[in-house]
């Protein structure tokens, strides 16, 4: 959580402003890169070793990244310091507090389904733990291309990149109940969802910087908090309602959230509000 406040709005104050969409791209691909080979990587440290090695193999590359850092990122002191008041500023702007509706509503969708995107994968389309484990390592070289292809296209087309992402996760998770009964079906969809959801951090990211020009640390702020505490809400009711119904029910009322958020961002294309200035 500290790392992402400050890591997500570096891009803009490194790179010249037409590279910015592309260079966030580059900051949050570590989040798939991580998952997809971090979680094998330390499992197969830990057959090799044990587990205590894999945690110094990985506390190692922490000192090599400190190092790095402090070698290859220039200082970069705060433009203005993030305070209560700077924060409720940024709060009173239409767009600030829509970027927050945005963000919560696909960051909703999306983790109160895939949170549960194993136990769907088991008891619908039935296959072993083993496939599994592939799908799902599919699932996240397609969010690689998708935080790619985001940040290609957000900083031209914040609207077209953040709706487009939830209309695919909409979709996704709609259409899982009727063709993810079969491997293949779900596999599509897993890569589809995979695409959409990696282009979702670097929008929301550039939506709260386009609201917030003058204050890019508190934007990064609040994009992180609203970010991570909506994980938590996503998977909590997520679990709810996949206790008193089924992995197919939370994955029709995800993709009934992300196409509440698509709506959001047509009528928000239609009134055309003063920013994002562009999309």
């Amino acid at each position: 959580g500290g790392f992402w406040s400050i890591g997500a709005g570096l891009a803009e104050r490194l790179v010249p402003a037409e590279s910015v969409g592309r260079a966030t791209a580059v900051i949050f691909s570590a989040v798939p890169l991580g998952s997809v080979l971090g979680v094998p990587a330390g499992t197969f440290i830990g057959d090799m070793a044990d587990w205590r090695t894999a945690f110094v193999v990985m506390g190692v590359l922490t000192v090599g990244v400190l190092i790095l850092l402090m070698l290859v990122v220039p200082p970069l002191p705060p433009t203005q310091v993030t305070r209560l008041s700077v924060l409720r500023t940024m709060m009173s702007s239409a767009n600030t507090r829509f970027a927050l509706l945005l963000t919560f509503l696909v960051v909703l969708a999306h983790f109160g389904t895939y949170t549960y995107v194993t136990p769907f994968l088991e008891q619908v389309t039935q296959v072993s733990s083993g496939m599994i484990t592939v799908f799902l390592l599919v699932y996240g070289a397609a969010g690689i291309a998708g935080n790619f292809l985001g940040g290609a296209i957000v900083s031209r087309r914040p609207r077209t990149a953040f709706g487009l992402a939830a209309a695919l996760i909409a979709a996704a998770t709609l259409l899982l109940p009727v063709l993810g009964r079969w491997e293949a079906g779900a596999l599509i969809l897993l890569i589809v969802w995979g695409v959409a959801y990696g282009a979702v951090p670097v929008s929301s990211q550039t939506w709260f910087a386009k609201a917030s020009p003058a204050s890019p640390e508190a934007a990064s702020v609040l994009f992180t908090a609203s970010f991570q505490a909506t994980i938590s809400i996503g998977a909590l009711v997520g679990g709810v309602i996949v206790d008193r119904s089924s992995p197919s029910t939370v994955m029709v009322l995800g993709g009934i959230t992300a196409t509440l958020m698509v709506v959001a961002v047509g009528a928000h294309l239609t009134r055309r509000l003063t920013r994002p200035d562009s999309g």
